[in-house]
């Protein structure tokens, strides 16, 4: 029986609820990078950003290839450069609207006073 596209799509965005595979992509967004580069701009332990590659080169989102004895990193496709931006785009639309609330809480209190 088929996975409906709600749970697939549920499922995707899951596969992307981690903070370390949120940076990889958007590292990756500039363009291919080896893992040295990686380690260095989140600063994990190896064995964990290894784990979160192994995730994401599973799910399809990135591609890796062997250059000698380094590994390059790559996104799979330009999608996933959208789909960050979009996700940024989002989250300064909501984080905007937080700070008005916030502005109309302080005016608020300020006046009960």
């Amino acid at each position: 029986m088929p996975v409906p596209l709600y749970q697939a799509k549920a499922e995707f965005f899951r596969m992307l609820g981690h903070p370390v595979r949120i940076r990889v992509l958007e590292l990756l967004q500039d363009g291919p990078m080896p893992v040295r580069d990686l380690l260095t701009a989140i600063e994990v332990e190896p064995s964990a950003l290894s784990q979160q590659l192994a995730v994401l080169r599973r799910s399809g989102i990135v591609a890796s290839a062997r250059e000698g004895s380094t590994v390059v990193y790559e996104l799979a496709s330009g999608d996933v450069a959208e789909l960050m931006l979009a996700a940024r785009r989002i989250l300064t639309e909501m984080l905007a609207g937080q700070n008005e609330l916030l502005a109309e809480l302080r005016k608020a209190e300020v006046s009960a006073r």
